[in-house]
């Protein structure tokens, strides 16, 4: 039978239990257990308490006069086993009529095993407390067909008790970066989304604007500035835990909006970060997944084992020949040439050395660790490193060939912020969407004096990664194009 014919069948249903004076969408339950209660209790509480359990309909198999059917109410599954001469020839009529897979149902009863000793409720009394009008796919090809998947993301969840698994790992994720950092001292704080300059992280941002005071503003692309300025106000350790939004490329490891823990800590330098850092992401992950190693694309991650220390202008030399430290913007874009890169989208030296980098260098970088020390032509946040003035105090973690997060020690010398700021404006003025924008008020901010200030910032990235999954399947609804 086709979708609208079923559609306009269960409509029918809907009348006719209004008709009859029942109402298909009652707004309580007297649901007295969850299904993973009766399940955890079953031995105590078999064939003497009656209970009332309550869930939608996953199949239903006929025996003559009797229904076995299971239930999920998202705790659990259970078994329901509803028979004619327990319920009465009026009651069972009406379930077989007007109950149908994919309904929510209310049954009262007892706990019993079956012949088989499966796990059973048996029925005494039964209510409707949602009619479907959809029915559910009798089979779900999820991996066959991941555009379908994504977009109807709640009937995957409803099919795939291993997708809502995933889900349940992502929140241990979040709230066990939120308690470590919590533990170590950390205030959880909250920073604009809404910004009139976009700054922290080169990035384009979205465009939007506020009636109220007739003003553009965009949206945030990082709530680095902004963190930054409570460390001048004086709390020690902060970090944010919220949604970010960027209007680039979609790829396996980027969205346009996605969540992003940024923190920093005053009187740390990038060094005694890296030791928390790494701390950090061995917790999060034995919290997430129960174990320090994975797969990742069919080769296993190990985080328990010592991190590397991988020198950014060292390993760049190492697979590209090139020499970091008295290259030039020309010789960077005939090489760039040379590999197909299309050079007329990166303007400037640090936007070159860093495609370069993504393509040619960071693949190479599987083991768990930190990449250190990279030129300060591609960061123009970070404090420069005394012992040569061309690198700075910056460090990511590297694993699987991607980078999972970054952090450095903050520049918080005035005068050479804005220094860099200008010099990004004239990329900016050049053509570089990403360049990042003269911010006056933070380097006014800055001016008041910010302590020495270590920052760090992941995102989920790294719990896709951990997953071996592409970030937008770890998203419970990703932006998707209209079908035609």
């Amino acid at each position: 039978m086709a979708l609208d014919e079923i559609r306009k069948t269960k409509i029918k249903k809907v009348e006719e239990l209004r008709k009859s004076g029942i109402d298909p969408y009652p707004a309580s339950s007297a649901r007295t257990n969850s299904i993973k209660e009766a399940i955890e209790n079953y031995d105590e509480w078999k064939d003497k308490n009656t209970i009332t359990l309550a869930g939608r309909i996953m199949a239903r198999r006929e025996h003559g006069g009797s229904t076995f059917f299971d239930i999920d109410d998202g705790s659990g599954n259970i078994q329901a086993y509803i028979k004619e001469d327990v319920v009465g020839s009026d009651e069972y009529k009406h379930f077989q009529e007007s109950v149908d897979r994919g309904d929510f149902i209310e049954v009262e009863g007892q706990l019993k095993d079956t012949k088989r000793q499966e796990k059973t409720i048996y029925v005494n009394k039964y209510s409707l407390l949602t009619k479907a009008l959809l029915p559910l796919p009798e089979k779900w090809h999820g991996l066959e067909n991941e555009e379908e998947r994504l977009r109807k993301r709640y009937l995957d969840l409803i099919m795939n008790p291993e997708e809502k698994e995933l889900f349940i790992k992502k929140s241990r994720f979040w709230q066990a970066t939120r308690e470590f950092l919590i533990k170590e001292g950390g205030l959880e704080v909250e920073t604009p989304v809404l910004e009139q300059i976009p700054g922290g992280a080169d990035a384009e941002p979205f465009k939007t604007h506020m009636n109220a005071l007739d003003m553009d503003l965009y949206l945030r692309i990082a709530p680095e500035l902004h963190l930054k300025r409570l460390v001048v106000a004086g709390f020690e350790k902060v970090f944010e835990i919220g949604r970010i939004f960027r209007n680039e490329g979609i790829d396996r490891e980027h969205l346009q909006d996605y969540t992003q823990m940024e923190m920093y800590w005053a009187y740390y330098d990038y060094e005694k970060l890296m030791e928390l850092v790494e701390r950090l992401v061995r917790n999060v992950v034995m919290e997430t997944l129960g174990t320090l190693s994975h797969q990742y694309r069919g080769k296993d991650i190990n985080w328990e084992n010592k991190w590397k220390h991988y020198d950014y202008f060292d390993e760049f030399n190492k697979y590209t020949c090139l020499n970091l430290r008295d290259i030039s913007e020309r010789d960077l874009k005939k090489y760039a040439e040379k590999e197909g890169i299309d050079t007329s989208l990166h303007v400037g030296k640090g936007r070159l050395i860093d495609v370069i980098f993504k393509k040619k260098v960071r693949p190479e970088l599987w083991e768990t660790g930190f990449l250190v020390l990279p030129p300060v032509d591609i960061e123009p946040l970070a404090k420069r490193s005394p012992e040569n003035y061309n690198k700075v105090k910056r460090f990511q973690i590297m694993a699987g060939g991607t980078e999972l997060g970054k952090g450095f020690s903050e520049l918080n010398d005035p005068l050479d912020q804005r220094k860099r700021f200008e010099e990004q404006t004239k990329l900016r003025e050049k053509g570089d969407k990403e360049a990042q924008r003269m911010d006056d008020d933070f380097v006014e901010a800055l001016e008041y004096g910010m302590p020495p200030t270590a920052g760090f910032a992941y995102s989920e990235r790294l719990f896709s990664f951990i997953m071996d999954r592409s970030v937008r399947e770890t998203v419970f609804f990703p932006l998707m194009k209209h079908r035609d």
